[in-house]
């Protein structure tokens, strides 16, 4: 019989387990895992609960039919308990729809299947017309009721006990994978376009470069598809739709979507010739990371509008075979303002603090967007900025705090992240174009090395083409994904070695074309591990000899 630790709920502590060859009835002490379970799913879940329990965790069961404030209460004493816990919920979401509207879904008994969703009130982004109640998984965390989550939460929406054995396959699979390749290090990017006006916009596009650059390390590689025609980052309108699904097939270990978004799709490209789908629900049959799924990010938005009668984008993607492993998205209006921060802080914590699972780093990144102090230069001045472009909206806390509220985790927040080891690179700070540079590179594991001098990615290696007409020819869209692809591509030179553990020298011949900020990159790809690394190094100008003549 598996070792579970039950909690039971509303007083039924001698009532019968729904399925008695999974759980046992014991004490919650020292559990570390919540799980919130309806009865229709709970033996789904057991080879899930197993497999956490080999990796040392202690789970406790809450029934998922008790109702919301007794599930909650059950979570607090939990948490009391363990501080270190983290809340799994599964199954759908109950609608705030008349019953008669699950029947399509959940059939006559919606509690078999699901368990409710909190409805927060809405206060800022009501202005931009969203709904006056937020669906939000936050309460079941934050147990001092000050919006601020104090654990990791996240909700497997699945329908039925088919789709729950499909997608924790899927999450034991991606822990266990030995898939070292660089899909690892690649975070790809798909921007819409702001549409809030000139000014607004480019404010926008100033938040994305500088998540680019200060906050995705140097190590990782990046690309980005954005929804502009005129941008060298479009490979153009009729083909933008395959690309953005091609980057999300050929694996990465972050898929992010910044822009406008809708209960099931995100904003459209408009070009001189119309519009053009970036992506919707449609999709999802083409969706086919099956070997290296991407978690995504839906910067947007509605996409993770998970309480209404029909699955919303992020429901649809997830329990796709070939979709993301997890989502983290809004489930309603969202504002620019506060999603830049939020999004930052996601990165923080990913990369920087090195999160252990999904539910942690979102949490933390929850919890500095509500508590971290904003008194550094850079913050007042974005702060003022979005005073200025949204005076509607300018109570920011008030802003941030909804933030809170408004994006969850439709995925397991213990899913683990790949977090790679180390590897130390050295190389000039300043060298000139067209010299030989030396670099040395410490790693701790041995393996394939890919070694590259690479632009800062938020430059290109030769100035783009200006994009004044649009070209709907075969030729013009042949120009497109061809300034699309070498955008994309920042790599001045390179090689692929197999080194071994410990220190290795290599010599790199600078560009003499090129100048400016500029990074050398390192990933191993070794039997058991990861690691990666980077240095700085400022290109100068090639220095001109004169000629005879003295000219």
């Amino acid at each position: 019989m598996h070792a579970w630790i039950l909690a039971l709920v509303l007083g039924v502590a001698g009532a019968e387990p729904a399925d008695p060859a999974t759980v046992t009835t014991a004490a919650p002490v020292a559990a570390d895992v919540a799980l919130v379970c309806p009865p229709g799913l709970l033996g789904a879940i057991d080879p899930w609960v197993r497999y956490r329990q080999s990796q040392g965790h202690v789970v406790a069961l809450v029934r998922g039919e008790a109702g919301p404030v007794a599930i909650r209460a059950e979570l607090k004493k939990l948490h009391a308990a363990n501080p270190k816990l983290s809340v799994v919920l599964l199954g759908d979401a109950m609608p705030s729809v008349p019953a008669a509207a699950l029947l399509p879904v959940h059939g006559p008994d919606a509690a078999t299947y699901c368990v409710p969703t909190h409805f927060a009130k809405a206060e800022v982004n009501v202005v931009f017309g969203s709904e006056p109640e937020i669906a939000t998984d936050n309460w079941y965390a934050d147990f001092d009721d000050d919006g601020v989550p104090e654990a990791a939460v996240g909700r497997l929406p699945v329908d039925s006990a088919v789709e729950l054995r499909a997608l924790t396959n899927r999450i034991i699979r991606y822990e266990r994978s030995s898939n070292l390749s660089p899909w690892r290090r690649r975070i790809n990017l798909v921007a819409g376009i702001g549409g809030f006006g000139a000014v607004a916009d480019t404010a926008i596009e100033a938040a994305a470069k500088t998540l680019l650059t200060r906050h995705l390390p140097a190590s990782y590689e990046t690309t980005l598809t954005q929804a502009g025609w005129q941008s060298p980052y479009c490979p153009g309108p009729p083909q933008f739709r395959n690309t953005v699904i091609r980057r999300f097939n050929e694996g990465c270990l972050l898929w992010v979507y910044i822009g406008h978004g809708w209960r099931d799709e995100v904003d459209r490209l408009n070009a001189p010739d119309g519009q053009y789908t970036i992506l919707s629900e449609r999709d999802a049959p083409a969706l086919q990371a099956d070997a290296h799924p991407p978690l995504a990010v839906f910067l947007s938005c509605y996409s993770g509008a998970f309480d209404g009668p029909q699955d919303c984008l992020a429901e649809t993607m997830l329990r796709k075979e070939g979709g993301p492993i997890g989502v983290l998205c809004g489930s309603r209006v969202t504002m620019p303002y506060a999603m830049s921060i939020l999004g930052q802080e996601l990165m923080t914590s990913f990369f920087q603090d090195r999160a252990a699972t999904i539910g942690q780093a979102l949490r933390d990144a929850k919890r500095a967007l509500a508590l971290k102090p904003r008194t550094s230069e850079q913050d007042q001045q974005f702060d003022a900025l979005a005073k200025a472009l949204m005076p509607m909206a300018a109570d920011l806390k008030a802003q941030r705090n909804e933030h809170l509220q408004l994006f969850n985790l439709l995925g397991d927040p213990l899913l683990r992240l790949p977090q790679p080891e180390a590897v130390e690179v050295t190389a000039p700070v300043e060298v000139r174009a067209g010299e030989e540079m030396v670099i040395s590179a410490t790693s701790p594991i041995a393996g394939k090395a890919t070694i590259e001098f690479v632009v800062r990615r938020d430059r290109l290696r030769t100035p783009p083409t200006d994009r004044t007409t649009y070209d709907i020819t075969a030729f013009g869209m042949q120009n497109y994904a061809e300034a699309y692809a070498e955008a994309n591509d920042t790599r001045l030179a390179g090689e692929t070695v197999e080194i071994p553990s410990g220190k290795i020298e290599r010599r790199i011949l600078v560009p003499p074309t090129i100048k400016g900020d500029c990074h050398v990159r390192v990933y191993v790809e070794g039997a058991k591990a990861f690691a990666l690394g980077s240095a700085d190094v400022k290109v100068l100008p090639a220095v001109r000899t004169k000629s005879k003549a003295g000219t």
